[in-house]
């Protein structure tokens, strides 16, 4: 009979788990928002930026999704589990800029990239707060913090004269 591991293969110090799981956990609640509310904006943007937006907006889907991963594997992998039902995302996320139904481009720029900066605000938050606790969840972060500030830059172009 086979027995199931409930803790990480190697030893992790409770203190580092607990530490890097406070700073990556709100990285994971915004993410999941950022791909729901993602998703919201583009189904309903509008205008004639349509195409390109709604495009960028899917490959900002795909990415924040990929990010909520890493970041959770990160967290279970030190031996913690993580609770990204969308009742708790709903809960703690902060309320989105994006609203319910169709807007012209500029304007759904504009809800998303406020968004996308309350997760920024959050990664760095872990950045800063993981330096004297975990280098590697710290490099998780970090990782995270540049893909998203190249999408936020892809769809702040457009807004840009």
């Amino acid at each position: 009979m086979s027995q199931t591991e409930t803790t990480p293969a190697a030893a992790v110090d409770p203190a580092v788990a607990t530490g890097s799981a406070q700073f990556l956990a709100p990285v994971v609640i915004g993410m999941e928002a950022l791909v729901v509310n993602g998703k919201q904006a583009h189904w309903n943007v509008r205008g004639a930026n349509f195409i390109a937006i709604h495009e960028l907006l899917d490959s900002l889907v795909t990415h924040a999704q990929g990010w909520a991963d890493e970041a959770a594997e990160r967290i279970v992998a030190l031996g913690l589990p993580v609770d990204a039902r969308l009742s708790t995302v709903a809960a703690k996320a902060k309320p989105s800029a994006v609203g319910g139904g169709f807007a012209q481009w500029d304007d759904m720029i504009r809800a998303v990239i406020d968004d996308i900066d309350v997760v920024l605000a959050d990664l760095q938050a872990a950045i800063d707060g993981l330096d004297e606790i975990d280098l590697t969840s710290q490099d998780v972060a970090i990782g995270i913090k540049q893909g998203l500030e190249k999408d936020r830059w892809f769809l702040f172009a457009h807004l840009a004269e």
